[in-house]
This record gives structure tokens, sequence and C-alpha cells, in this order.
């Protein structure tokens, strides 16, 4: 314990360090800038890029490498123009390639990881108060990921789904992309000679590239080292009112039919400021949670996959999760509303719960309010509270928190935060931490303090894994590209973690290592070891040691398996895992997991046998059909999910035929039998 000691002073010295010097070196770049042409006419959005307006627009080239060789002009040329009418804002990506055949090009599924096939990237800030943005990404196939970017990088959020078009042409020296965005899916401020912070990409997995219009940038996602895109005359959208009624229809073996419906409204009160209205909302088609071994004594934190709750779910993101979606249930009905004015920016939420008889929980409340005040050049300050009313009992969590940026690679975060319900002492939290980040370095330091009751009232709206904890952690990574010797990169990860009871008893210490390998022959290795005291009804040493061997992992069609060993809680394990990731045809993909767990002795009958398969196939972007199925060994689980859908005015518009048996809670047995859902839904 006192080497770990003299280590995190250590640690604390060296970012003070790092600190002092990014102050005394940090200077803002020049800042590139473009301008976009306005049209009359709007351009068909076929990749081709062929009407004449695309010559006269002006031109945004020179892009620079994030990675691997930061700083360096990128290895193959890229042009972007950009146009834009009334309704739509264009942009055309010419992107020329010296091995055109090697272009990848498998990801069909919408918010698929695109970063595995050749892609571009448009990000857009359209408050220019950088630190938030809209993303949008495809590739050669016309397939879109969107999402939202905010605190300048530090979350993102990819549930968020606009209403745009795109779609990519394979030439003679590359291939081409149009992306047409609808100026009435995102937020702006209107007017004449607006600004827009802006930042243009493109991914070369084969080679590990990563390259933008702007840089040399510390992180592509990090808004204020965007450029501009400058001189738009822009009007607000017409659209205001989305009204998107549906009607589902469930069949269940040995179960009366039921035909419900539900309503969803969608209001612009103007360009900045947007509500959202439900009524009876669909959760029944939902894919269930998929299951996971869990090693720890901790609850798991599950993604949210409701549509209601993930639109603008990024604001709510905190280390200290003070609301978390999963506490609610299926609801009667809920309102929400978000926008920006000036340098505030806000949402609030509020629902009602359905009685949950099985469970035994009555009909609640569940509201939230998150404010978020801009503050310095890209940083901001925050405060949310999260409150449910149930049997008139109020329970919930209140809390102010920060970040703050220095310079491009010093950042600042904090947090306090108080809980309230069944316990009133002893029941509030903080965290401190203080970070370095750089293109290919990161370190932090940080103390958290969770009081002995926080979780308990806290857990009622928010996810709070442990609490009674003054906790210490610090954290080095390192990536090192190499590009010779057979190595493309090596990547370094050092985490120190522990805490103590509020009455000074030793609870935890944990020490994390990784070592990763990308080789020049696509494989890459990687090696892993834990070791961590923990405290409960008696003392436990754990630790875990794990080797990864991986495919052609730079891109998604790709395989890995692992190995690891170790002791856990008084028992030896052996743990494999393995995942391949296979593309039957152009529109047909296949991926299959599995995790085999085995304790040496195993009283609890514990050892489990995990398997995961997806398969999709896209006959068109908006007609398709997904199979999901799971089986858990260890409580008898067997899960088969059919999805058939037909999105007629995607994204909200659509036509769902889905079949379910055996799903149920996460790490629940299903007793679903045979099921049929149809359900229905059309854009006003």
């Amino acid at each position: 314990m006192l080497l770990y000691a003299f280590k995190m002073k250590k640690y604390a010295c060296l970012s003070l360090l790092i600190f002092l010097s990014s102050l005394l070196t940090f200077a803002q770049s020049p800042v590139k800038e473009t301008t976009a042409l306005k049209i009359y006419i709007p351009v068909e959005v076929d990749g081709l890029l062929d009407e004449s307006v695309w010559i006269k627009s002006p031109e945004a080239s020179d892009f620079i490498q994030f990675e691997p060789e930061r700083g360096k002009p990128a290895s193959n040329k890229t042009k972007v123009k950009i146009l834009y009418d009334e309704k739509f804002i264009y942009f055309g990506f010419f992107c020329y390639d010296s091995e055109p055949d090697k272009i990848a090009a498998r990801i069909t599924k919408r918010d698929g990881d695109l970063a595995s096939d050749d892609s571009i990237y448009v990000l857009i800030d359209t408050f220019h108060d950088r630190r938030s943005c809209y993303y949008f990404k495809t590739n050669l196939l016309g397939t879109q990921a969107d999402g939202r970017i905010t605190e300048n990088g530090r979350t993102t959020d990819s549930t968020w789904d606009g209403i745009w078009r795109s779609a990519g042409q394979k030439t003679e020296l590359g291939w081409s992309a149009e992306i047409a965005v609808d100026l009435s899916s995102i937020k702006y401020e209107p007017g004449e000679n607006k600004t827009w912070g802006l930042s243009l990409g493109r991914g070369v997995p084969r080679m590990l590239e990563l390259s933008y219009w702007t840089g040399p940038l510390e992180s592509p996602h990090k808004v204020s080292q965007f450029g501009i895109l400058k001189g738009l005359d822009i009007r607000k959208a017409e659209r205001k009112t989305q009204i998107i009624p549906h009607t589902i229809s469930k069949l269940e073996e040995g179960e009366k039919s039921k035909i419900e419906g539900g309503l969803d409204v969608r209001y612009a009160f103007s360009q900045m400021i947007s509500g959202n209205l439900t009524l009876n909302p669909d959760f029944a088609t939902v894919e269930a949670d998929q299951e996971q071994i869990n090693l720890t004594r901790f609850e798991l934190q599950l993604p949210e996959k409701r549509n209601f709750f993930l639109e603008g779910s990024e604001i709510y993101q905190q280390r200290i999760r003070l609301f978390y979606s999963r506490r609610i249930s299926d609801i009667h009905g809920g309102a929400k509303v978000y926008g920006k004015s000036g340098a505030y920016e806000f949402s609030g939420m509020s629902v009602q719960t359905k009685e949950d008889k099985s469970l035994g929980e009555e009909s609640a409340n569940f509201s939230v309010f998150r404010l978020k005040r801009d503050v310095m050049k890209s940083s901001t300050v925050g405060f949310l509270a999260a409150n449910k009313l149930v049997g008139r009992k109020n329970f919930g969590t209140a809390g102010i928190d920060t970040s703050l940026y220095f310079s491009n690679t010093f950042r600042f975060t904090g947090q306090f935060a108080m809980s309230y319900g069944e316990y009133n002492r002893d029941n509030f939290a903080f965290f401190l931490r203080p970070s370095y980040d750089s293109a290919t370095f990161h370190i932090h330091i940080r103390y958290t303090h969770l009081g002995q009751y926080f979780g308990d009232n806290a857990n009622h709206v928010g996810f709070i894994r442990d609490d009674n904890r003054r906790e210490l952690d610090s954290a080095i990574d390192k990536t090192f590209w190499i590009k010779k010797w057979g190595f493309d990169r090596i990547e370094y990860d050092s985490n120190y973690n522990i805490y103590w009871g509020m009455d000074g008893i030793l609870r935890s210490w944990k020490i994390d290592q990784e070592l990763n390998f990308d080789l020049q022959n696509k494989f890459s290795f990687e090696v892993e070891h834990h070791q961590e005291y923990k405290l409960y009804e008696k003392d436990f040493r754990n630790h875990e040691t794990e080797f990864q061997l991986g495919y052609n992992t730079r891109e998604w069609q790709s395989a890995r398996i692992s190995y690891s060993f170790g002791r856990n809680f008084g028992l030896d394990f052996h743990l494999v895992e393995g995942s391949l990731n296979y593309k039957i045809t152009q529109d047909f993909s296949f991926q299959y997991s599995l995790e085999r767990l085995m304790f040496e002795p195993d009283p609890e009958r514990e050892s489990t046998w995990i398997h995961i398969i997806r398969a999709t196939n896209y006959f068109t972007p908006d007609l398709f059909v997904k199979v999901f199925f799971q089986i858990n060994s260890a409580i008898d689980k067997q899960n088969i999910q059919v999805l058939f859908v037909y999105r007629f005015q995607p994204p909200f518009g659509l036509i769902q035929l889905a079949y379910q048996k055996g799903t149920a809670e996460f790490g629940e047995k299903g007793t679903q039998g045979n099921t049929l859902f149809l359900k229905i839904a059309y854009m006003f």
C-alpha cells in the first residue's frame, strides 16, 4: 500500500506539471474557414455530384491526419463542397484513393460502426458555441449514422436520429458521396450572415487513418477546434409539428389478443426550442437486453433502447449518474422539452408509469430537469434534479456539475450532489478530476466521495453501483504509432483505484494493466492483468489474466477469441469468449458471440454458456429483417426475436412485424410464449 500511495503522489505531481506546461504553451492555431453556395433548385442526392452547381461551390480540402501521423497531410486527397437551399444543407465529398479496389463498404445497419468502413464525416456546430454539434456519417453504400456531441467532446449520443439523405458512388479515382440534412430536424438560429462551426472527416480503416479538414486535432470530437462555415442566409424551417400516431396489435400464445394505440407529437416552439409529447408509447418490440457475464457484486448498467427516452439523453450523462432512465418502467405517457437560448441549454421531462402488479410496484411519476450554462470559451456549468413520486413519497437527487477547459488538452471536471428519501444523513456525494488529453496520451487523477446512504436514495431515479466510499483513482493511457517491424501501433493502459468506507476501513483496491498490439498483417493481440482486494463478509484477493487474439479488427468483418483465468471471490475460474462478424452477401450480415464461464469448484452451479446470434438482411436501407437469439444456460434462458421493418417515412413512419419468444428482464428466464406484434406508425 505504501508503494501504491507513492505512485499516486507521483501521478498527481506529474498531472500538475502537465497542467502548468499546457497553460504556458497553449496557443490557438489558425481557424480554417469556408463558405457554402446558396441554390434555388434542389440537387438529386445520388452520390454522383454531376450537377453544375457543385462546380461553382467553394472547395474545402487539404485534409490533415489525426492518426497515425498526426499533423501530416492525408495520404489520399479529399475535396468537399457545400450547398444549401430553403430546406436542406448539402455536403458533397470527392474521396480519391490510390487503391480503389480495396475500399471497404460492408455496414448497412443504421447507426452501425462506420469506422470499420471507408467513410466520411460531417460535424456541424449550429449554435457556434464551441461545445456541441450534430454529426452525420456515411459510407459508399449510403448507410447512415448520426448523433449529438456535447461538452466539447466529453459526451457522445448516437441515439439521436435526424432526417437526412445520403448516397455514395464508386469512381475510377476512388468514391464520392452526398449528404443532405433536412434543416427542420436540427436546431439553429435563423438569420442572415450566420456562422456555424464545421469539421469534415474521412476514415480509411485498412490504413488505420483518420484525417480531418481542420487540425492537427487533439480529438476528433473536440468542438472548440472546429473550423467555421461562414455567410449562411438561413430561414426558420417551415415544419413546426410532427404528429406520429401508431397502433400495435399483440397475439400471444395462451393469452387474449390485444390492440393498443399511441401517439407521439413533436412541436418546434422556435428553431432553437422543441417539445415532445407521448401517450402510451410502444416498448413491446424493443430488443431484449443481451445477457452478460458479471464477475462483480455490483449491478450492471444497461443501455436504454426505448425511443422516447433516447432523444436528447446526452444532456443527462454524468459521472455520478443522478438520472438513469432504465429505472422507469412502461409509461402511460410523458412530456419533454429541450432547447437552447443564448448561453443556456435546458431540458425537462415528466412521465407517469403504469402499475406493475407482477413486481408489486404502484404507478409513479418521474420528473427530471437539466440546465447548463456556457462559460469561458468552451466550458459549462450545470444543474440537474430528478424526482420519483410514489405513494405520496418523494425520492430523488439534485446537484451541480462543471466541465472546464483551460486549454485544448487540460480539463477539470467536478460534481456535487445530494439525494433524498428514506435517509437524510450521509447523503452527499462529489468528485474532482483534473485530466490531460492529447491525441496519443491521457492522464487523470480523481477523488470521489459517496456518502453512506447516498445510493439508497439515489437509486430510485439514478444509478449508483456502490456508496459509503472515499475513492482515489488515477489512469495513464498512451498510444505509440510504430509503423515498422511488423507493428502498426501499441497501446498501453494503466489504472489504479482505492477506496475506504466512511469509518476509515479499507474496502477495496484494484490495479489494471493492459497492452494492445495492432500488427501490419491485420492481426491484433491484447493482454490484460487485473489484481484487486475486496472486503465483504471477509477479505477477498481477486485476480484475472486475459489474452485476446483478433483478426481484421480494424474493419467490421472480423473475428476475436480470448481466454481468461484467475480467482474471483474464493473460486478459481476460466472464461472463454469469442465473436465473429461476417458478411455473407452484400446485404446479409451475421454476428455470433459466445461466453463460457467455468468455476472450480462450483457450489452454486454458476458455470455458464451464453450464446448470442444476430443476423440482418437489408433489402434496401429502409426495408430489412433482423434476427436476435440468445441462450444463457445458468438460468435456462432461451430468447428469440425476429423483426421485419419497412420505413416508408424514415425514420419515424414505419411498419414493424415482430415475433418474440422467451423475452424477459435481464438475468431472468423468459416465460413468454410465441408472440406476434404488428405495429404501424405514420408521420403527419
